[in-house]
């Protein structure tokens, strides 16, 4: 399967609502469409994962970013053109996002990804896409797809070819928290 027929596959089964199993610019990942409530309860439900624990979501640029953060202070556009290594930040004031995505406090975590097929995946979908490690809840992430368990495997409903063969392993982002006053908060380097 090429990659274009592959990316489109993922893109179609996000718009029927289903969930699937992507590479990122990070390690492997689960999503959903961001926006649709009954399929990030469906990702909870895969990881085994209390849904007051929030999800991160990744976009495909800034311009998208902006439609699910107010007021993003400028710091923001400075943290992710110049992040050397992929950078989640979480945002006060979401909106535009399925409701049990958002804290309780109104935040949410947004990346930018830089890796090609999530940022097609992101770009053709043409929404955030929620992208959580592709394990159950306080198991290890896992570095490759080779480490990703068979019950994760056989719960979503695609399974994106690219990159399965890669044994690299990945590392999860650095996560800061960004108030709208421009205040960083390091939560994860």
């Amino acid at each position: 399967m090429s990659i274009e027929e592959d990316i489109r596959n993922a893109v179609e089964v996000l718009r029927k609502g289903g969930v699937i199993l992507y590479p990122t610019d990070t390690i492997w990942g689960i999503g959903c469409d961001a926006t649709n409530e009954e399929a990030v309860k469906r990702v909870y439900q895969i990881k085994q994962r209390e849904d007051s624990k929030a999800l991160i979501c990744l976009v495909d640029s800034d311009n998208r970013l902006q439609r699910y953060v107010s007021d993003a202070p400028n710091v923001a556009w400075d943290l992710i053109e110049y992040a050397t290594k992929p950078l989640t930040i979480i945002f006060d004031n979401a909106k535009n996002l399925a409701t049990n995505l958002i804290a309780e406090d109104g935040s949410v975590g947004m990346r930018v990804t830089h890796e090609e097929v999530s940022k097609q995946i992101c770009y053709r979908f043409q929404k955030a896409i929620v992208s959580t490690s592709a394990n159950i809840s306080g198991e290890p992430s896992p570095a490759n797809f080779y480490e990703i368990s068979d019950e994760i495997k056989s719960a979503v409903d695609y399974i994106v070819t690219a990159r399965q063969k890669e044994k690299s392993k990945g590392v999860p982002s650095s996560i800061i928290k960004l108030g709208s006053d421009g205040e960083v908060k390091i939560i994860r380097n």
